[in-house]
């Protein structure tokens, strides 16, 4: 253990959301949370899942940006008209790059957008949902499924928790930083021509884009069935909050709501530094090495979030599993740095090796059995 706590008051908020989760990403910290396991359909919050999805593919080299893929006639019958939601205006039998796609998914929310990727890339929604649910597995979105690209109403089989949408969202912003850049940032899009033949041009829905300085993600939801939801994420002075909130009654409220709260986690909080990025915070030991210990080091610019203004102390604890076994890679995370204040619940920050660990040699392998043996280990 690392320092003493003391009490402070932890800050409080009104807010009218049945479903609240705002999480301080940078330091790994819930600031408040409302029913954040509830099951509920995700609406178009479910197309953050198909855009992180096509993201790993790009990533993977298995898709590009400049790939064209066709709108099925079949697909553009289904998925236009007031009757068929948010769409980016498609055409029958028209190619569209994936770059587009990806643009009319996040930006303007097109339902038709999302089935067109998903058939393009794994030849049937179904098959393409089927990734999805693997990648949400991968995540440890243990309490969500999807059964559509886009989020529509399903009777069920597609639902989600708050906790697991802040998942996604972290998942997106830190293994794709570039995409999440270029994609999630823009305030409107243009796709599609109108009867007169001008460019139609659609805004952005994200509420707090051009309201919360440093806002740059992520995706609303409207359903019937799910009311108005938002999943966002915005950064001020190196800290990072995400924010999902869900069932609110109308649009206004989606705005009002996600600014206030947005607002009172920057304001109300403040961070503490712990440790500037690459420092050693401590050792772990390593099973079979060629090392019998590894620094462990920050990866980045280590903080605790506490009530602005109370200047309180931490305590902090290392875990990991361990021995951890060799081989280990410079900079793997391969442990956490645990710490806890009297007013959050226990903030987790990841810890790396300073350096790569090899594998022991045979005979290194034997001499430690043999110690092992003799109680000499």
């Amino acid at each position: 253990m690392f320092g003493a706590s003391t009490s402070s008051a932890a800050p409080t908020i009104d807010t009218i959301a049945p479903v609240v989760l705002l999480v301080d990403q940078t330091a790994g910290a819930t600031l408040f949370a409302r029913d954040a396991d509830r099951s509920m359909p995700p609406a178009s919050m479910a197309k953050m899942m198909t855009s992180h999805v096509v993201f790993s593919l790009i990533k993977q080299g298995k898709l590009r940006l400049d790939q064209m893929l066709t709108v099925r006639p079949e697909t553009w019958q289904k998925w236009h008209g007031p009757a068929a939601g948010s769409t980016m205006f498609l055409s029958a039998g028209e190619q569209v790059s994936v770059e587009n796609l990806l643009h009319g998914v996040i930006t303007l929310s097109g339902n038709d957008a999302c089935v067109v990727l998903a058939e393009g890339i794994s030849g049937t929604e179904q098959a393409f949902t089927d990734l999805m649910n693997a990648e949400a597995k991968r995540l440890g979105m243990t309490n969500s499924h999807f059964g559509t690209s886009n989020g529509w109403p399903d009777e069920g089989v597609t639902h989600v928790t708050a906790r697991d949408l802040a998942k996604l969202a972290a998942s997106t912003i830190n293994d794709y930083p570039e995409f999440y850049a270029k994609f999630y940032q823009q305030t409107s899009f243009s796709w599609g021509k109108t009867m007169g033949g001008d460019a139609i041009m659609q805004d952005n829905r994200n509420p707090i884009l051009g309201r919360v300085p440093g806002a740059d993600g992520l995706k609303t939801g409207h359903t019937e069935e799910a009311g108005y939801g938002f999943t966002g994420s915005a950064i001020q002075n190196g800290r990072r909050l995400v924010l999902v909130v869900a069932g609110l009654n109308s649009k206004s409220d989606r705005v009002t709501e996600s600014v206030k709260l947005m607002e009172w986690g920057f304001k109300a909080w403040e961070a503490k530094p712990l440790f500037a990025k690459g420092a050693q915070v401590g050792k772990a030991r390593v099973q079979l090495g060629s090392e019998d210990e590894v620094a462990l080091t920050a990866p980045r610019n280590l903080a605790a979030v506490m009530p602005q203004g109370t200047g309180g102390s931490v305590k902090m604890s290392i875990r990991y599993d361990g021995p951890i076994k060799a081989p280990i890679k410079a900079g793997q995370h391969v442990a956490d740095l645990i710490v806890t204040t009297s007013d959050t619940p226990p903030q987790v920050m990841p810890l790396v090796a300073a350096v790569a660990v090899d594998e022991a040699s045979w005979f290194d392998r034997v001499i430690a059995g043999l110690k092992a043996f003799f109680g000499l280990a």
